[in-house]
């Protein structure tokens, strides 16, 4: 078909400029699908077409009569297919999602070297949708757009832990986390390791958050020297913290369907979201060179296994404790030891 044949056999370029993916990329998303997800072609799409008018569908953020026509396949065929093909990639969410491993000792890395036992960093994202409008007073933001409150959880490699989409653009962060903490198959944090997280979270064992009060975004530091230890905490903080901003970025910039109000119903478009998430880590994975991302990690995976769930302990509730204050602040006072001893060079 001429359609496909422009869109994935034609060059990478092509490819990626209407996939998002490289042909290479793309022919791995179709066996993972297969083999993992149990989506199969049929008699008249192939599964190679399934997969690019899904593709196509959230790069481009298309109606279904323009898929439909650009295509030529029915408005139904359009529908029935992108469900499925949605169906079989959330299978794929135990091979996708980030086992993260904790930040060494012997970390060289200037953002995350003094986050020892770190996993990554966390927060809350805005993805526009349409409700119906008995429901937009619950998913108005505090900007006033209508929007749901997405958790995104990541590792320093800019792949996703933890995906939770769906909660009214009104929760707040602190809320929806504490219902992640809480669900039976939700986000696992095991004592001994945290996650970075902003001023808007509860500074407590497993989340450790800057200091209030204090400069910390880092448009706040062009050109300017933190003054004190909070200060330069905050700001080491910030770099580090700065991943999971990185990373909505790109999943953002990739897949035009998340950047303005989805035509799908609201249940749908949460699982639209966590789709996007999972082909973001395939692409992270299997693309080595991402035109998306200008700031390259070249970072390798670590294919180490971890301890199984059953043998470690987790964190299941988000409360302040003098421990974790004494954490933050020790944690500070080394930093900016550390920085002093250096002359004051490198920040």
């Amino acid at each position: 078909m001429l359609v496909l044949r422009g869109l994935y056999k034609e060059s990478d370029v092509k490819c990626k400029s209407e996939l998002r993916v490289n042909r290479r990329t793309f022919n791995i998303i179709c066996e993972m699908l297969r083999d993992i997800g149990g989506l199969s072609g049929t008699k008249n799409m192939s599964l190679q077409e399934i997969v690019a008018m899904f593709l196509y569908t959230l790069a481009h953020h298309k109606k279904n009569r323009s898929i439909g026509q650009y295509f030529f396949r029915s408005g139904e065929t359009v529908s029935r297919q992108f469900h499925l093909c949605l169906r079989a990639l959330l299978k794929l969410h135990e091979v996708l999602l980030y086992n993260p491993t904790p930040i060494l000792d012997d970390c060289e890395d200037e953002r995350w070297k003094f986050f020892k036992n770190c996993l990554g960093a966390l927060d809350g994202t805005y993805i526009n949708v349409n409700v119906p409008s008995q429901e937009r007073p619950k998913y108005r933001t505090r900007k006033g757009t209508i929007a749901m409150n997405v958790l995104g959880v990541c590792a320093p490699n800019l792949q996703f832990i933890y995906v939770l989409p769906g909660w009214e653009g009104s929760a707040h962060d602190m809320r929806v986390l504490r219902n992640a903490l809480s669900r039976p198959n939700g986000f696992r944090v095991p004592r001994g390791n945290y996650y970075l997280v902003d001023a808007g979270y509860t500074n407590c064992e497993g989340f450790l958050a800057p200091y209030r009060g204090q400069r910390y975004h880092l448009k706040e530091w062009t050109d300017q020297q933190p003054e004190s230890v909070e200060e330069f905490y905050n700001m080491k903080h910030a770099r580090a913290r700065n991943v999971i901003e990185r990373c909505f970025g790109l999943l953002k910039g990739r897949w035009s369907i998340l950047r303005s109000p989805s035509f799908f119903p609201i249940r749908t478009h949460g699982r639209i979201v966590m789709a996007c998430c999972l082909l973001h880590n395939l692409i992270r994975k299997f693309m080595p060179t991402d035109d998306i991302n200008e700031d390259e990690l070249n970072e390798s995976d670590d294919d180490s296994e971890s301890d199984s769930d059953d043998e470690r302990e987790f964190i299941t509730s988000v409360a302040t404790s003098d421990h974790w204050t004494n954490f933050r602040n020790k944690l500070a006072q080394d930093m900016f030891n550390d920085w002093r001893a250096r002359g004051r060079h490198g920040q």
